[in-house]
């Protein structure tokens, strides 16, 4: 083997290859750095003496499936400009690791397509030493995110853990990278991007959420003057919400079977849009025999209807005249769910309008949730909070398979 080879094959520049042995189904390199390797660690004079030898073991790339050790000879020399005696710095390898950045590197790339066990036991490293690896890495890229020309952002919440355990997470709407994950939900999650937000001077033009009063009155506090967007995907999820406690009420209060049948089974019917209704079930027609026979759940289905039309509307003035006529139409229903819709309605009617401004939404921040959830499953849980958090911070390079 050649000092050549080392270097194209393994990324060995400035090495010479002494020796090579085979024990126990392991390929070990012996290598020494050359002289020009022979700097002093803190002031990089080249004016050393020598002080010895050790040797430094460190796992590289394998060949097959043969692991390879490179058994380095690391020279301690004493500096006669800073008078400090040392080891010389190993640049292919990070400090107190057993591995070069070759073999890093080798590992990063395995992560993309495989488990973090899988490449493990296909390396035959402990899977904590493939996790210290990846961690890192993130770390070096993600940890501190710029904030710099944020413009229109997200903020959401995430159940990462039974028992009520959230994350907060703040999304960039135009590139679509989460910048910030805090712990928990509510105002105080969101302190500590506030304060990275007012160093970086990135001037926020809309944040869209959805109607946590805790998030609005976070941004109206840290962000006077900013729009708040309302999420419409959340503000129709709620009439839904509101049409199915209809359901359950009249299912309830009703005595005859015939009416109960009626109701029965309806629940997605009566959410589905009624251009996605299936013609070969029959969704028209029990649609309709359920709608006829229950004059409050046909209000709170056609109400659930004519809010769809408020973000279709020609401009925010028609818009505004759209919402305050189904604003009085729900508090005029005399149904007690609808009537509370409307209530919210009103509460929020300045945030929902801001679309027209900006519009924006946190349909990104759902999809992003959606990898959250699968990275989590398929990694079954993540004791480290803090690699978990990473991982989010760099999920928007995960274009196709996750892995855990």
């Amino acid at each position: 083997m050649s000092t050549s080879f080392l270097y194209h094959a393994f990324g060995l520049p400035g090495y010479d290859y002494v020796r090579q042995e085979f024990v126990g189904g392991n390929i070990l390199l012996h290598v020494r750095p050359k002289g020009k390797l022979l700097r002093c660690p803190c002031c990089r004079s080249r004016n050393v003496l020598h002080r010895g030898v050790s040797q430094r073991w460190l796992r590289t790339v394998p060949v097959g499936f043969k692991p390879v050790w490179l058994v380095v000879e690391v020279p301690r020399v004493g500096c006669t400009s800073c008078g400090i005696v040392r080891r010389i710095e190993l640049r292919i390898a990070e400090p107190r690791r057993r591995h070069t950045k070759a073999f890093e590197r080798f590992v990063l790339a395995l992560t993309k397509a495989m488990t973090m066990l899988d490449v493990s036991r296909l390396l035959g490293v402990g899977w904590d030493v493939v996790k210290d690896i990846l961690k890192r890495h993130l770390q070096r890229r993600f940890a501190k995110p710029s904030l710099a020309g944020l413009e229109y952002i997200a903020i959401d919440e995430i159940s990462v853990r039974k028992g009520h355990k959230y994350l907060t997470l703040v999304m960039d709407l135009r590139c679509g990278k989460v910048v910030f994950v805090g712990d928990g939900r509510g105002a105080d999650s969101l302190k500590p991007f506030w304060e990275r937000l007012k160093r970086s001077r990135a001037r926020i033009r809309a944040v869209a959420t959805d109607m946590s009063a805790a998030y609005i009155g976070s941004v109206l506090e840290h962000l006077p003057g900013v729009a708040v967007v309302l999420d419409h995907f959340h503000v129709v999820k709620l009439m839904n919400d509101r049409l199915t406690e209809v359901r359950r009420k009249l299912h309830r209060e009703l005595q005859d079977k015939m009416g109960k049948s009626v109701l029965k089974g309806s629940r997605w019917i009566l959410l589905k849009n009624p251009e996605s209704l299936n013609p070969e079930r029959q969704e028209h027609e029990r649609l309709q025999e359920a709608l006829e026979a229950n004059e409050p759940l046909a209000k709170a289905y056609y109400l659930k209807e004519e809010l769809r039309q408020i973000w279709k509307q020609p401009n925010k003035a028609a818009a505004a005249a759209y919402l305050e006529q189904w604003i009085s139409s729900a508090l005029t229903s005399d149904v007690g769910p609808l009537v509370k819709m409307g209530k919210t309605m009103a509460m929020y009617r300045t945030g929902i309008l801001a679309w027209y401004d900006h519009p924006i939404s946190s349909g990104p921040m759902e999809g992003t949730n959606n990898k959250i959830k699968t990275l989590k499953r398929q990694a079954y849980g993540y004791r480290d909070q803090e690699f978990f958090k990473l991982r989010i911070l760099g999920i928007h390079e995960a274009k196709y398979a996750l892995t855990g």
